[in-house]
């Protein structure tokens, strides 16, 4: 495990499992979102940005923490691991409640307030984006592919790592 991708909803904790992650690994950690974002909830550049991503996949070692579709296959080209949160809805809502508030080294902001399309979008991963990553996931099989439904699998499979 060498270049590492965690994916899954909104509010499913990737962030959180990408640190312990990172912890057990020595992996270096890189979050899209502190890529793409700035911290007045403005974007960088999409050239920008994808300078960014490349500069980290050219790097041998890494975990990328985020889902971002539109950059998942170059992701998946390069990595050798995935990881997918692949949690019900109403575990990746209570996660989103649960972190507003608070400083996240994931992010450059700290949420305050609901965001209603945001919150939409996460309502609506499971049928509507979630089929999309399953069939990127069909094209890249050849990768090691962990697919975790409950917070307690991925807890679980931190603490027995070696």
């Amino acid at each position: 495990m060498k270049r590492v991708i965690i994916i899954g909803c909104p509010g499913s904790g990737k962030s959180t499992f990408a640190r312990k992650l990172a912890e057990k690994t020595d992996l270096p950690l890189y979050y899209l979102d502190m890529l793409k974002w700035n911290s007045d909830k403005t974007t960088v550049s999409k050239n920008v940005f994808m300078s960014r991503l490349e500069s980290v996949l050219s790097k041998e070692l890494w975990i990328i923490d985020g889902n971002y579709l539109s950059t998942m296959e170059l992701r998946l080209k390069y990595c050798d691991t995935v990881f997918i949160l692949d949690y019900e809805t109403s575990v990746c809502l209570s996660g989103i409640s649960e972190r507003k508030g608070k400083s996240r080294p994931d992010m450059p902001w700290i949420e305050t307030e609901d965001d209603e399309e945001f919150l939409d979008f996460v309502r609506n991963y499971n049928t509507q984006v979630r089929p999309r990553v399953l069939d990127l996931l069909d094209k890249y099989c050849n990768k090691n592919i962990i697919i975790f439904k409950k917070r307690s699998e991925a807890d679980s499979f931190l603490e027995n790592m070696r």
